[in-house]
């Protein structure tokens, strides 16, 4: 399976190494900024790296000839429906929360600022309105008492990311599909950014 990874940061690399132990050849890596821990990462394992012309979205012409799956790890660029269309299984990506609630960039902040007792993940269809695809794959955590954002993801959210997204990728070698059911958009919450 040839996948396009698309992200940034800690998380973008973890999900990088996992990829490259899960069998599946990561045959480009897509970055909005050139200096990014993933592109080093990616270049020091000899996967090429495309820089988004536009850092808020991903276009098909980034996306890897012949590519199978696009993963999205801490990528804040929407996937183009044409970048979409390149791959063939589409894209996925993972959300810190329990989709449809905490749509946006601040999910783990405002599970936290929402004081949910429970919090979770979801590996998500990628799709034109943002967090708002088909569920592949969801699990969920107890927030401990007092617990910060920050601990809440370094604990339990982005572990439960590698996890499920590894849980969707095997299914996908296996059985050249997605699983898939839609979101209930009567359940669904916003969480954008956070001023403070």
């Amino acid at each position: 399976m040839r996948i396009t990874l698309a992200g940034s940061r800690h998380f973008g690399v973890t999900t990088l190494q996992m990829l490259r132990q899960h069998g599946v050849d990561v045959v480009r890596v897509v970055v909005a900024d050139a200096e990014d821990r993933l592109a080093e990462a990616a270049r020091t394992a000899g996967i090429e790296v495309a820089v988004q012309t536009n850092p808020k979205l991903v276009v098909a012409s980034e996306i890897a000839p012949a590519t199978d799956l696009i993963v999205t790890a801490h990528s804040h660029a929407r996937i183009s429906k044409e970048a979409l269309a390149a791959a063939r299984l589409g894209g996925i990506g993972y959300h810190p929360s329990l989709l449809p609630r905490h749509r946006g960039i601040a999910a783990v902040e405002w599970t936290i600022r929402a004081k949910d007792p429970i919090a979770g993940g979801t590996v998500y269809h990628l799709a034109d309105r943002m967090d708002a695809g088909a569920i592949a794959a969801q699990d969920w955590c107890f927030v401990a008492k007092d617990e910060t954002a920050r601990q809440l993801w370094e604990r339990a959210l982005a572990p439960m990311g590698q996890r499920l997204l590894a849980q969707v990728i095997d299914y996908a070698k296996t059985h050249g599909a997605l699983p898939s059911r839609p979101q209930d958009e009567q359940f669904a919450t916003k969480a954008p950014a956070l001023a403070d």
